[in-house]
């Protein structure tokens, strides 16, 4: 009799299809990145990212706290810098007394529980706007490991869980692993961007943080093309994350998320650590937009693109949807 096998049976009704479905989501599988600001009581919105907000310290801690009693268990956290503070040394990345690093300390003791991942890059301390420090033109590789180093030590002094370096520097997660190493903290782990696309996706995170490559009075790269990856190329992110895991990686990360879906598989299937997605702001901000105008059903949207992620390998999804979605989830 046709047909024997009927897939229907298995969609008949909600009921059934939460019974047979192979992914799932909660709050405890999503990272929200936070952007944290000077001052105190300071809450600004940022422009290209509607319902999203530079905060200051203690307006960061009160978050922390709220998106922890959702369910949420990570966040991922960069600072914007006063432009006072910027030089092509990035010495700021490791002050004791920065905003980073104050950041953390307060985040921790007032959310003990809460796994903090700060970034490591330069960009958001140099004057140039790129990831490292220049010198003939160029990104100086090693030098910037250097750097980084610093700046990693740093953020595990103030209680770091995590570090979370999106620089793309050749060979950084071994000198990562060895200063962390040599300074004590052998159980903070890294978080390696592996696989971080040169992609048109960033403009809304670059302006909430001031972090686009800008004109100088030297030579220097216009874009990030010589150090983050060509989205055409699908065989070099797997070598990446396959070369961080060797270099000590406990996490890589693939970003973009939804436009790189094919990537996320491919470096689930190669790597034996969990696989981050970064669910970027670009993506973010092109739901709010479509939304706005009544174009596409937002909580619909923004769920169906996290389930793809997690569906396509991944472990952990640092989204801007985070907060939403946690409240989506627990209804």
């Amino acid at each position: 009799m046709f047909p024997l096998q009927r897939g229907r049976r298995l969609r008949l009704n909600e009921s059934i299809r939460s019974l047979v479905r192979e992914t799932t989501l909660s709050p405890s599988d999503f990272m929200f990145p936070m952007f944290i600001a000077e001052g105190e009581n300071v809450k600004i919105e940022i422009p290209s990212m509607v319902g999203i907000y530079r905060r200051s310290i203690d307006l960061t801690v009160e978050e922390v706290k709220e998106i922890f009693a959702l369910g949420i268990r990570a966040v991922n956290i960069y600072v914007k810098v006063d432009e006072s503070l910027k030089d092509n040394t990035g010495k700021e990345a490791w002050n004791p007394e920065g905003l980073m690093q104050r950041a953390i300390k307060a985040i921790k003791a007032a959310c003990p529980e809460m796994i903090v991942m700060p970034d490591v890059a330069l960009d958001p301390y140099s004057i140039y706007g790129h990831d490292g420090i220049i010198a003939n033109g160029d990104v100086e590789n090693d030098s910037t490991n250097e750097a980084l180093v610093k700046m990693a030590v740093s953020h595990a002094q103030a209680g770091a869980d995590f570090v979370a370096p999106s620089d793309m520097m050749d060979g950084r997660v071994l000198r990562l692993r060895q200063g962390l190493d040599a300074a004590g903290y052998q159980n903070v782990g890294i978080m390696s961007y592996s696989a971080k696309y040169a992609s048109a996706f960033y403009g809304p995170f670059r302006d909430a943080l001031g972090s686009a490559p800008k004109e100088a009075e030297i030579a220097v790269p216009k874009d990030k093309k010589t150090y983050q990856m060509d989205y055409a190329n699908r065989i070099e992110a797997i070598k990446e994350a396959l070369m961080d895991v060797e270099e000590g990686a406990d996490m890589v990360m693939v970003k973009p998320g939804i436009a790189y879906l094919d990537i996320v598989r491919e470096v689930k299937n190669a790597v034996n650590v969990p696989v981050t997605v970064f669910h970027v702001s670009g993506e973010y901000a092109m739901i709010k937009a479509a939304a706005e105008r009544g174009w596409l059903d937002h909580d619909k949207i923004m769920m169906e693109q996290l389930m793809c992620i997690k569906r396509a390998g991944a472990s952990l999804i640092s989204t801007y949807f985070a907060k939403e979605a946690a409240r989506f989830l627990n209804k």
